[in-house]
């Protein structure tokens, strides 16, 4: 793995007086901040959760226990995992609030030094034994990390056009209860150099007003032509939209249509109705195995489910359940490895008590 920002002897010698004083801490609140991913005094035990049914877990993609070692570039726990190619061959993956050793970020409560956003590169293009990262960009785009102002930059989808990659963000204002959060704006952030560098588009953004709010969280998927944008408000539970653009006009807020039911309205946000109900984050693909596109989120009860559509707009099926909550219940963030893999679907998922990233499989 490329070391942008290796850890200093010193600092590493610091995991255990900070674990230790979260330990002491109370107990967890909504916000990431208040987490612990030290393997082995976390509460959580060792290695890939035993689960019951088709869907498993099959490799440790982040944190201390995982081969590939993130904590050498100071990310001993993240969340999210967008992933996507860069349209050479390389897969980007975008995570989100991550922990790691440093000045504390003590205006939130936290014994950690937080960053909100972090890419890995791999060529990992069959994840049957896992995914291997080759490379890392810490910290692309900064946050001030000030609750009420910006407590979070956090990437909620990716994807590539005519060489550019574009993430879509999320300003997190404040953290809430019981998955719910308030934003300042979504917007797109894009890079020319594969990743390794980023800078906000200010045009872009979505203030959480005007139909707006309904595309704070996003998803890409590319169809004829198209960039479809699925969207929800800030938090979970909550209905999702979908809008689309022309690939060249991706950066264009003006030139965005939005599905009303019956067809689609030129910038008109508030035009959008929902097209499903009761969803958390989104990562929407097409499937060539299924010949249908395919999306993962959670549901209310925090069941990972997939639903499949013929089009990006649906109709979009009844949601059937890849892992029911009580199986891992503080899992969240179902995100679609972009690569077919014939009869299996693979995707990251999040468990919040180890604040670390899994990858899944489950047959279709």
């Amino acid at each position: 793995m490329t070391r942008r920002r290796p850890l200093s002897v010193l600092v590493r010698a610091g995991v255990m007086g900070a674990a230790a004083a979260l330990v002491l801490a109370g107990p967890a609140a909504a916000d990431p901040n208040n987490v612990n991913p030290i393997p082995g005094i976390n509460g959580e035990p060792r290695g890939l959760p035993p689960l019951p049914g088709e869907t498993q877990a099959v490799y440790q993609v982040t944190g201390m226990d995982s081969p590939n070692r993130t904590e050498k570039v100071n990310v001993l726990g993240t969340d999210l995992g967008v992933m996507w190619d860069d349209g050479a061959g390389t897969m980007l993956t975008a995570f989100g609030d991550s922990a790691g050793l440093g000045v504390p970020n003590l205006l939130a409560g936290s014994v950690w030094a937080w960053t909100s956003n972090v890419i890995f590169y791999s060529h990992t293009k069959y994840p049957a034994q896992g995914i291997v990262f080759d490379g890392a960009t810490p910290n692309p785009l900064p946050s001030p990390k000030i609750p009420g102002i910006e407590i979070s930059l956090i990437p909620t989808a990716g994807i590539a056009v005519g060489g550019v990659q574009y993430m879509s963000m999320m300003s997190v204002k404040e953290w809430g209860d019981h998955g719910k959060w308030t934003t300042n704006f979504s917007t797109l952030a894009s890079s020319g150099d594969g990743g390794r560098t980023w800078a906000q588009l200010p045009t872009t953004r979505r203030a959480n007003v005007g139909g707006h709010e309904r595309f704070q969280q996003n998803a890409f998927v590319k169809d004829d032509g198209y960039v479809y944008r699925y969207g929800t408000p800030a938090g979970r539970g909550n209905p999702g939209f979908v809008s689309r653009v022309r690939e060249a006009e991706i950066a264009n807020i003006d030139a965005y249509e939005y599905w009303d039911g019956r067809g689609w309205k030129v910038n008109d946000p508030l035009a959008a109705v929902p097209i499903v109900e009761g969803v958390a984050e989104l990562s929407v693909q097409w499937n060539d195995h299924l010949r249908k596109f395919v999306m993962l989120t959670t549901d209310p009860h925090n069941s990972v489910v997939l639903r499949t559509a013929d089009s990006p707009q649906g109709p979009w099926s009844t949601p059937r359940v890849l892992l029911e909550a009580a199986a891992l219940p503080t899992a969240y963030a179902p995100m679609i490895f972009p690569y077919q893999t014939g009869s299996d679907l693979y995707f990251l998922l999040t468990v919040h008590r180890q604040y670390n990233v899994l990858l899944m499989r489950t047959p279709l």
